[in-house]
């Protein structure tokens, strides 16, 4: 990364490339976002040109990637907490019952029972009976997350544009992104391993080869498993 900022840094003041490009590459290597393959060729292509920088050959390229390790993130286990329920029994002591309310209990029922009967009677007497219609039961429509989604910071480039993308997908480890133009003609690709959230995200320039003309491109990304695809328009 700082060899690739110190060769940016140097095209810049040397007023070699596209400034607006080498621009976008500084903040990003200074901030240390992603920075695409795409991106890397341009600078280095200019540094063997202008800067005398010799380009690599295989065996460089097979140790630089083995030099580079990814940190190894230990799984953190969280201890299941047993929970206890302790259930207590509350013992009531029934109410004593008089002889007076006995009575008087009797009493209520006995007028109870003749009230019920006087119930059933009135309601034989009539000669309709109204349906009950339940109520209906509407299905509970359960929300769906994509298992793979690809997204564009805006829905239109110009030439030399920075196009963000990111998007997210639940299987495998990395996913391959491609742009198609509109006869098509595959005009730009890359391939990302994906974060620990299944999230991913890359930068991509609107111009070079296959981008001569314009009208709509399509833009897709394959974990594997499946594709989802989007579209953009570009002006030429």
């Amino acid at each position: 990364m700082d060899s690739l900022l110190d060769d940016v840094k140097a095209l810049l003041e040397k007023d070699f490339g596209d400034d607006r490009i080498l621009k976008q590459i500084r903040r990003a290597c200074e901030n240390n976002e992603v920075i695409s393959n795409f991106e890397r060729n341009y600078v280095k292509k200019l540094a063997e040109k202008h800067l005398g920088r010799k380009p690599e050959t295989p065996i460089e390229k097979s140790e630089t990637i083995a030099s580079i390790e990814k940190p190894v993130v230990p799984d953190v286990v969280i201890p299941e907490t047993s929970s206890i329920q302790k259930t207590q029994t509350i013992r009531t002591t029934p109410p004593k019952i008089s002889s007076t309310s006995r009575k008087n209990s009797k009493l209520m029922i006995g007028i109870g029972v003749v009230a019920f009967v006087v119930i059933i009677a009135v309601a034989a007497s009539f000669t309709g009976i109204s349906n009950v219609t339940p109520n209906t039961v509407k299905p509970i429509t359960q929300t769906t997350t994509e298992s793979l989604m690809i997204q564009t910071d805006f829905a239109s480039y110009n030439n030399k544009d920075i196009i963000s993308i990111n998007g997210v997908s639940d299987t495998g480890s990395s996913i391959n992104l491609s742009i198609e133009n509109q006869k098509g003609e595959l005009v730009w690709t890359e391939q990302l391993s994906l974060k620990s959230d299944g999230g991913y995200s890359t930068l991509a320039i609107a111009g070079g080869p296959g981008w001569e003309n314009s009208g709509t491109y399509t833009i897709q990304v394959d974990n594997g498993a499946e594709t989802k695809s989007s579209t953009f328009s570009f002006t030429a």
